[in-house]
């Protein structure tokens, strides 16, 4: 037993010096052209270009040259400089944001981008706001954690066109510059004409096999969490007859030249109605001018005129009585023997013939319960109202801006003190 844990832990130990020589190897080629900047060398740690790798096999070389594209990337777009305040109409709306943590301390974004948002916003802006926000969640994130989830909401597209520029882009700054942090991705409610495009498109995508599209009504049936409801609920359509105004004797009752019916106001059922077919005064129906013959009341037998009636039920009497033949019937004179008859066999279904038979069921679990299994657990973070003050909270600086490095109870002492002169 020693020796194995001796072996076991010798071998662990090789396996890391090997992934540390595959990092300062990476390293040796990004330092080569110029010295990194100290941002930079904060950047390029150890996790990151450990994720670097992983992504492209543990290629050394590959690895290097996405991760100075990707640093050459974060240079242009000035992610270092963005700050809260220039996205303060997307934050105050809720476009996107840090909606909490999950079981495993990963934090969940949402993305709520409304249809119109390109036409005002170019896609360098949008990008730009994507970044802002993948930043603030890292930096949520525990030493020990590297992923995260998010959630699109596409609710608010109605061209499948237009939701998918937006997704396909984001999928791919994230897969190319951010490798390894996204865990699992969930697209709500996109529009009719969407599947079909994603069809085409997902092939091309290297995030796609994480991308999984949901539907809000699945969940329906689901308590709300945390005693909170994001959208109204459709109130039940079932009849309730205390909602029926009661005016005297007349309400409750109704009369016809056939038969006479009562709603119920003691049975819960589907329907509130029912036949009485009992000999009440108020249930007397028929020709009351003639006092001869007086009035007809209604009973089992004349409830339904005999014109619609079936023979069986107007002969049931003398049904029972001829229901046994008088002459027994002939007894069997030929007894057959079951031996020599050959019945054809079907032949047993073999998985050389057709494997599909012995994985058709898990397949159709793995297509619905499993994507609808997956997205249960971040059910919450979707039905939960959007709080600008709770994400606020959650920006360090220099992604704060002066609105986090000013608390809100300074900022009301000086706009009180600057009103009096």
């Amino acid at each position: 037993m020693g020796n194995k844990d001796h072996s076991s832990s010798s071998s662990a130990q090789s396996q890391t010096q090997i992934e540390k020589n595959r990092v300062e190897a990476v390293l040796h080629l990004l330092r080569k052209p110029s010295p990194l900047t100290l941002k930079q060398e904060k950047f390029c740690n150890e996790a990151c270009v450990g994720r670097f790798l992983k992504a492209k096999g543990d290629n050394v070389k590959k690895a290097a040259k996405q991760l100075r594209a990707c640093l050459s990337w974060r240079e242009n777009l000035g992610v270092d400089h963005l700050i809260a305040d220039e996205f303060s109409s997307e934050i105050a709306d809720g476009m996107a944001y840090v909606a909490g943590h999950d079981d495993r301390s990963r934090p969940v974004v949402i993305f709520r981008i409304k249809q119109d948002y390109l036409k005002f916003r170019s896609q360098k802006q949008f990008t730009r706001l994507l970044v802002f926000t993948l930043e603030v969640a890292i930096q949520t994130m525990a030493k020990s954690v590297e992923q995260l989830i998010v959630l699109f909401d596409a609710s608010f597209f109605r061209s499948a066109s237009g939701f998918m520029n937006i997704l396909v882009a984001a999928l791919k700054t994230i897969g190319e510059h951010y490798p390894g942090r996204l865990h699992k991705a969930f697209v709500i409610d996109p529009p009719s004409l969407f599947p079909y495009l994603w069809k085409g498109v997902k092939a091309f995508i290297e995030l796609s096999s994480i991308t999984t599209m949901v539907s809000s009504l699945d969940f329906d049936d689901f308590p709300d969490f945390n005693h909170f409801t994001p959208y109204s609920r459709a109130t039940s359509f079932r009849y309730n007859p205390s909602s029926v105004p009661s005016k005297g004797a007349k309400v409750g009752s109704c009369s016809s030249s056939r038969f006479s019916f009562t709603v119920s106001h003691h049975f819960d059922s589907l329907k509130p109605w029912y036949l009485t077919l009992t000999d009440k005064p108020s249930f007397k129906v028929g020709p009351t001018s003639t006092p001869v013959l007086g009035p007809a009341l209604i009973s089992p037998v004349n409830a339904r005129s005999y014109s619609f009636a079936s023979p069986t039920a107007r002969n049931m009497n003398t049904l029972r009585k001829n229901f046994f033949p008088s002459t027994p019937l002939p007894q069997k004179t030929q007894v057959m023997d079951h031996s020599g008859v050959s019945h054809p066999r079907t032949p047993k279904p073999s998985f050389l013939h057709s494997p599909a038979l012995f994985f058709k069921k898990e397949c159709h679990l793995s297509k619905t319960d499993k994507c609808r299994e997956s997205f249960i657990p971040f059910l919450r973070f979707y039905r939960r109202p959007y709080d600008e003050m709770i994400y606020r909270s959650k920006m360090k600086p220099p992604l704060g801006g002066l609105i986090s490095i000013v608390s809100p109870q300074i900022r009301r002492r000086h706009m009180s003190v600057s009103q009096r002169y």
